[in-house]
């Protein structure tokens, strides 16, 4: 079987700057993640997370990090550069991962950060014409 190093991306919003907030906003992302694309951790290679100047209570990766296998992921929280009028309490990921090649791929977009890409929903799959590096392993 051929694997591909693939990237995942995602984002949602949360309501306000909370530990609550936050845990729940990334728990639901992360969950949406792994049944859309039925990924485990061990198929992670790393993830990175950022959020917007507005939130600062937690760092989504310590989030991550609670769930089973996400500890042994290399993560990193950063923040997102500040464009006025940008979406407000956002949190995104990018995941790369190594993936059979024939795994249709979901990016999550959840609540207010749908807006970003409407062009992907949930039900769209990555379009072939995206730029992959193929690996046999």
């Amino acid at each position: 079987m051929e694997w591909q190093m693939r990237a995942i991306r995602g984002a949602t919003t949360v309501s306000e700057n909370t530990i609550e907030a936050i845990g729940e906003a990334v728990t639901e992302l992360i969950d949406e993640l792994e049944q859309r694309n039925q990924l485990q951790p061990e198929e992670m290679i790393s993830v990175t997370f950022s959020v917007t100047r507005d939130l600062d209570a937690i760092f989504p990766a310590a989030i991550a990090r609670s769930r089973s296998g996400w500890d042994n992921v290399a993560m990193l929280d950063v923040q997102q550069m500040h464009v006025k009028g940008s979406l407000q309490r956002c949190i995104r990921f990018l995941i790369h991962a190594y993936l059979p090649a024939s795994t249709q791929i979901h990016h999550i977009y959840l609540r207010q950060a749908a807006k970003l890409r409407p062009d992907w929903s949930l039900s769209q799959p990555l379009q072939s014409s995206q730029h992959v590096v193929k690996s046999k392993v």
